[in-house]
């Protein structure tokens, strides 16, 4: 009977174990595919605005020109011209749920461009939600 019971824990011991360390790298692999999400979705918002930048149309003019840029198959407009523009783009990511904040910020009389591209993991009410696991990567360009 003691041999049985001694022979019982040790098997409990390794199970525990092994569940523990299966749930270690399931948690992981989550938190690398989010942090994934929210680096590419920065980059998807800075190649875009970048894009839009330095095409042949201008979309960030001092004044006049378009009021709309094309990024990640939609149309975003802008209410007027001004030196800094913001805008969001969701849907993005493996999962479809990742988001992206852009501020570019030109100024013409030193012609300097400066981009801010933030990446969410997971799209909260248009990229303003405080979800506790929501990961933000940052990505910055200066031209």
């Amino acid at each position: 009977m003691l041999f049985a019971v001694t022979l019982s824990a040790l098997f409990l011991a390794l199970a525990l174990g092994v569940a523990n360390i299966a749930f270690r790298e399931v948690k992981f692999s989550t938190n690398t595919r989010d942090t994934n999400d929210a680096f590419f979705a920065a980059d998807t918002g800075a190649e875009c605005a970048l894009f839009n930048d330095k095409s042949t149309v201008n979309s960030f003019p001092q004044s006049g020109g378009p009021s709309s840029i094309q990024c990640a198959d939609s149309t975003i407009n802008f209410s007027t011209p001004s030196p800094s523009w913001n805008f969001i783009v969701t849907g993005l990511g493996s999962t479809q749920q990742s988001c992206v904040k852009v501020n570019v910020i030109k100024d013409f009389s030193l012609n300097t461009t400066n981009i801010i591209s933030k990446g969410y993991n997971a799209d909260d009410t248009s990229c303003g939600g405080s979800n506790s696991n929501r990961v933000e990567r940052q990505i910055e360009l200066n031209y």
